[in-house]
């Protein structure tokens, strides 16, 4: 340790030193950092120096460490100090990132009525500093977004644009107005705002790193908002360039130049997460466009990048970013067949739940709805309408709502006794008239499920007028799942009616279409019909062939069936109320019948 004659800069620039020294060796050495950084206390630091070890030790707990409590209390402790060390301009940005960072542990904690009035007087002092001032803005208009409280949150943004526009930074400025108007679900205004500002972007002379930055934050709101829109063709072109942008941007130094402007530094997200969050689109893009294999290969990619980061940033936004890539491949996996392994991850998404309420009551309503889904996979109808119950309770997003109530319907249809029910749900998604919401896949979606209650009670002619309108929206967007879906029941209609010719004309697309997604129960069910067409024909050896083809995925489901039913996760399909389960019973074996499957 220093000696007592050594300047005070000496020994807090070594055990500075020597702490970040730990904090970055591979695997990070926490504990031996913490001590570091704790020493400094012992020399009876002065205000400054005393507010910046706190925020410091405040920040590596909290990003490294599971001790949330030490972290809060040294966040608070840095908080208290900045304030005794006024006369230090220099230390005003400790000040603002100990409030930010404090009032996000806040939120983990959902203790949001201490972060807003932390946000609101580090707003309220932060105007003379131009990144924090945008930054705090941003943080608590998240806040108010996080509680569904739109209307603050447009107000602050538009503080935060104004503010941009006096301080002449126009980099933040174009950052703002389109996620004021998707967040106001103005959709009709949002895409020529966006085509426009994309249009400026390209145009600004400035920071190479700000310009690429930009483009990636117009494009993945384009991309976003097309596939909020179930526009999956539509957006390949917006996809494309924010996939060649974030290659760009991965080659380019952060320190090559530094912008004039201290607005400027505000930085909307890291290059790091930038990353992520593209691979995470394109796993979006594919699972709604039945690409279901390239979903599986960037959900792989962004998991094992998350991995990575994770061990240095433990930042809320990676979590999110996890969950949404696992609710994302959960739903790939029911449609290949892999229901044991999307059970698993549905457990696996319960845990992210469990360490982080916000996390939970962002995610609760998805939550449920995978696990409605999985309890259709595997015939438990009843478990299927609680868990779609729950979820409908759960969620305000109108997207989602539809898909659960589409859904729902579905189950409705299957159990075929539920007509006043179903009936009540279908007016609700009238696909023909006052339709809940702007996306092509989702009405597409509904006029399907109208098609397969009219095949049910025989009504042909009206189901196949609502299943060719499901196949013109999908092929326009091409939505390949909805596409095969609408085959094969279209093949099935046409063979009830006995017009063989035109029911194979149906059935062996929609078989080809299922091979490449690949749709299992799509699969099943073509294999089936091509066995009786054939069978029909007097084709005996295609007959085999198809009989064949059915019973290895007859097989193969079966083996799914059974292995995810004998998973203790699966008595999660009991849970409707409160947290995630912590532990789960082990199962003896399957408890549905597996008739209606096959």
């Amino acid at each position: 340790m220093a000696s007592g004659g050594e300047a005070p800069e000496s020994w807090y620039l070594a055990l500075l030193g020597f702490a970040e020294h730990f904090r970055t060796s591979s695997p990070p050495k926490i504990r031996l950092c913490v001590h570091c950084l704790q020493a400094v206390f012992q020399f009876k630091p002065p205000p400054r120096v005393e507010a910046r070890t706190h925020l410091q030790l405040g920040s590596v707990l909290y990003h490294h460490t599971k001790n949330s409590e030490l972290a809060r209390s040294h966040l608070q402790e840095a908080v208290c100090a900045t304030r005794r060390a006024r006369g230090f301009p220099q230390f005003e940005d400790v000040k603002f990132e100990a409030a930010s960072l404090l009032s996000e542990l806040y939120c983990q904690q959902n203790l949001v009525d201490s972060a807003k009035p932390l946000l609101r007087k580090a707003i309220q002092i932060s105007q003379q500093t131009p990144y924090w001032h945008c930054r705090l803005l941003f943080q608590l208009a998240q806040l108010h977004t996080l509680e569904k409280d739109l209307v603050s949150a447009c107000d602050l943004l538009g503080v935060g644009a104004e503010y941009a526009r006096v301080v002449g930074s126009e980099y933040t400025r174009y950052s703002i107005p389109a996620p004021l108007l998707l967040m106001e679900r103005k959709l009709q205004e949002v895409h020529p705002l966006l085509t426009l500002c994309g249009q400026i972007v390209e145009n600004w002379q400035g920071n190479p790193i700000q310009k690429e930055s930009l483009r990636v934050f117009f494009l993945v709101l384009q991309v976003t908002h097309y596939l909020d829109a179930g526009q999956v063709k539509s957006v390949k072109p917006c996809l494309k360039q924010l996939q060649q942008c974030i290659q760009t941007i991965s080659t380019l130094h952060d320190d090559e130049i530094l912008p004039s402007n201290p607005a400027d530094l505000f930085h909307w997200l890291p290059k790091e997460h930038m990353c992520v969050l593209v691979y995470l689109v394109t796993v979006m893009h594919s699972m709604q466009a039945g690409y279901l294999e390239k979903a599986q290969k960037y959900t792989d990619k962004a998991l094992m990048q998350l991995e990575k980061l994770k061990m240095l940033d433990c930042s809320p936004i990676l979590s999110s970013f996890q969950v949404i890539l696992l609710e994302h491949i959960i739903m790939c996996r029911l449609v290949t067949g892999h229901k044991a392994t999307a059970l698993q991850e549905i457990s696996q998404v319960c845990q992210l739940c469990q360490q982080s309420p916000r996390l939970f009551s962002s995610h609760a309503a998805q939550l449920h709805t995978l696990l409605g889904l999985y309890c259709i996979s595997v015939n438990c109808m009843d478990n299927a309408e609680a868990q779609f119950t729950t979820a409908l309770r759960l969620t305000t997003h109108q997207e989602l709502w539809t898909f659960i109530v589409t859904n729902l319907a579905s189950v409705y249809i299957r159990e075929g006794n539920r007509h006043q029910d179903l009936y009540g749900l279908l007016e609700r998604i009238n696909p023909d008239r006052s339709f809940p919401v702007s996306s092509h896949c989702l009405r597409a979606a509904a006029f399907y499920i109208r098609g397969l209650l009219s095949f049910f009670q025989g009504r042909y002619s009206e189901a196949k007028r609502f299943l060719r309108e499901t196949l013109k929206m999908s092929n326009a967007e091409d939505l390949n799942r909805l596409t095969a879906c609408s085959l094969v029941l279209l093949g099935h209609i046409f063979y009830v009616l006995g017009n063989h010719r035109e029911s194979n004309n149906m059935v062996v697309p929609a078989m080809q279409l299922a091979s490449k997604i690949p749709d299992m129960s799509v699969q099943l069910w073509s294999s089936a019909l091509l066995k009786d067409l054939n069978k029909a024909c007097g084709n005996t050896i295609e007959a085999h062939e198809a009989a064949q083809m059915h019973q290895n995925f007859s097989q193969q489901l079966l083996q799914d069936h059974i292995a995810a039913c004998s998973l203790p996760e699966h008595n999660l399909i009991s849970w409707t109320d409160g947290p995630p389960p912590v532990q789960f019973q082990a199962q003896n074996g399957p408890t549905t019948s597996l008739a209606n499957l096959l």
